[in-house]
């Protein structure tokens, strides 16, 4: 499902008649089969999040191949790269990244208004998701109204409901308390079990990263698998 190959990137930094280049992923490679749950674990400033952004195609590597169902998406225009992530990943961040102003319902239907599902289609989707996930009674309430549970539960929900066959998490349960970090992570594996899910997923948390079927570690740029 995913191929990556000899994968390099630097961030440049200073004027041009100083600028210096710093490598922050040297030649990385991942391949990642249909319906795995990967982890890649490491240090702040090792390079996962980077990673994570090149794969996603908001970061262009300087060098390599990166193939996603059998498309090399390296040469994407911007407006490729859109409409490529609309229909093939969903995203889950560490501070949910929710719209304020909506309600969790509103907040998971967006990126089927964005495909331009009619609204009955939409109201349907949602519904039926929301139930899946445990979030039918707080679907009126807004995001200052939720727990953190509830809005990542959120997050979860609107990152599934185009059902994109990649979900990309970065630090996914890092606001999280541990008791409500479980709650999550069982999510993620019972989601990934039913609906045959990928799921990449950035931490530094070595206890989170125990959900994966393999594991990865990032360092200087470096990714390894771990036995």
């Amino acid at each position: 499902m995913i191929e990556i190959k000899h994968v390099s990137h630097t961030f440049k930094i200073g004027k041009k008649d100083n600028e210096q280049e710093i490598p922050v992923l040297t030649d990385v490679a991942l391949h990642v089969h249909k319906g795995e749950v990967v982890a890649i674990v490491g240090k702040s400033g090792s390079g996962k999040s980077t990673l994570l952004q090149t794969i996603a195609g908001f970061l262009h590597a300087d060098v390599g191949s990166i193939q996603i169902n059998g498309q090399e998406t390296m040469h994407f225009t911007e407006e490729q790269h859109a409409a490529f992530r609309l229909d093939n990943f969903g995203f889950v961040f560490q501070n949910f990244q929710l719209m304020p102003g909506l309600t969790a319902f509103e907040n998971i239907e967006l990126p089927l208004i964005l495909q331009g599902v009619p609204s009955n289609e939409r109201k349907q989707r949602v519904q039926k998701l929301m139930e899946q996930i445990g979030l039918t009674e707080v679907a009126k309430h807004y995001p200052n109204e939720l727990s953190g549970g509830q809005q990542q539960r959120v997050s979860i929900g609107r990152s599934l409901i185009t059902n994109p066959p990649i979900i990309l998490a970065d630090e996914p349960t890092g606001s999280l308390d541990s008791e409500t970090e479980q709650e999550i992570l069982a999510l993620i594996k019972d989601l990934n079990e039913a609906l045959g899910i990928t799921f990449i997923i950035i931490t530094h948390d070595d206890e989170v990263a125990n959900v994966a079927h393999r594991r990865f570690r990032m360092h200087d740029g470096i990714l390894k698998e771990e036995a």
